[in-house]
């Protein structure tokens, strides 16, 4: 009787399994269609109203007129506009950043993972409990200080304020970088008679790119679409980046508002944020794990 009953159980057993696969399969799915929605819809909706006419947008629903597509706002922030111009702005402040951002955090990460020093912890605690101040808090002293220094109404010094409040974030990513690595590749560089910069180079450099890509990304993004700091220290028209000249986008009269153009412009500037975070998503999802689960 026990053999009889024996291939019925393991049976039941597969069929369970199988069961629960699909299930897992389904809801798998379902979340993933689920994310897919959340993250699309804003920017298919944005896309949406940026082909409607300013008119359109403002009145009230009219199924005669709101599914009209033209392509006048955008042409009207080409040629009217000074697009062109706070676009490269954008982008010198944007990569300058990002490209500063990382390779400080690369340095400081490396120091506070690998050598041990009097104070090391403590000092890292405070750079992580600088990531809860906004820099609004602290817009005022660096003002005054870039003031002194004569950097005010400068991409540069635009360029040293996004990577002062950008490197905590960096910091702690690469951190946690460097101690996901053992410490036998190191010591096995060292061996073969590497230094410290060539071991950085060859042996830990591709291990944390992911961290890198990540810091690299997020300077970006976040310089890229900052407001109030670019208000703040850029005075000159002609220095003004992206976000500042959307604000600008104001015609007629008592400031009306052409929300058409600037729903246009809103379009311009996600653009480049949506290529880089599709290119360097895997970077990103990396980084910003690394260090969790240590093998």
């Amino acid at each position: 009787m026990a053999t009889l009953t024996a291939p019925v159980r393991r049976s039941t057993t597969i069929t369970g399994i199988e069961r629960d696969t699909r299930t897992k399969q389904v809801l798998y799915v379902f979340g993933g269609l689920l994310a897919l929605l959340v993250f699309t819809v804003p920017l298919l909706w944005a896309l949406f109203r940026s082909l409607q006419p300013g008119a359109v947008i403002v009145d009230p629903p009219d199924p005669a007129t709101y599914f009209d597509m033209t392509l006048s706002n955008f042409t009207v922030l080409v040629q009217e506009g000074t697009l062109g111009r706070s676009i490269g702005n954008s982008l010198i402040v944007s990569l300058c950043s990002a490209l500063l951002t990382a390779a400080l955090a690369l340095f400081a990460g490396y120091g506070f993972a690998k050598f041990r020093f009097r104070g090391s912890n403590l000092l890292f605690a405070i750079i992580v409990l600088t990531m809860m101040v906004p820099f609004q808090a602290i817009l005022t002293p660096l003002y005054l200080q870039l003031n002194a220094m004569r950097l005010t109404d400068s991409l540069f010094g635009l360029i040293l304020f996004y990577a002062t409040v950008h490197l905590p974030f960096g910091v702690f990513v690469m951190r946690n970088s460097f101690t996901a690595i053992p410490a036998e590749l190191e010591d096995s560089g060292h061996v073969d008679g590497a230094g410290t910069m060539r071991t950085l180079v060859s042996v830990l450099w591709p291990l944390v790119m992911p961290g890198a890509a990540t810091t690299a990304l997020y300077a970006f993004l976040a310089s890229w679409t900052e407001f109030l700091g670019a208000l703040t220290f850029l005075t000159d028209p002609t220095l003004y980046t992206l976000p500042i000249d959307l604000v600008n986008l104001q015609r007629g009269t008592y400031g009306q508002v052409d929300y058409g153009v600037l729903a246009a412009g809103a379009v311009v500037a996600m653009i480049p944020c949506v290529v880089l975070y599709i290119a360097l998503q895997r970077y990103y999802v990396r980084g910003l794990t690394s260090g969790a689960v240590k093998g």
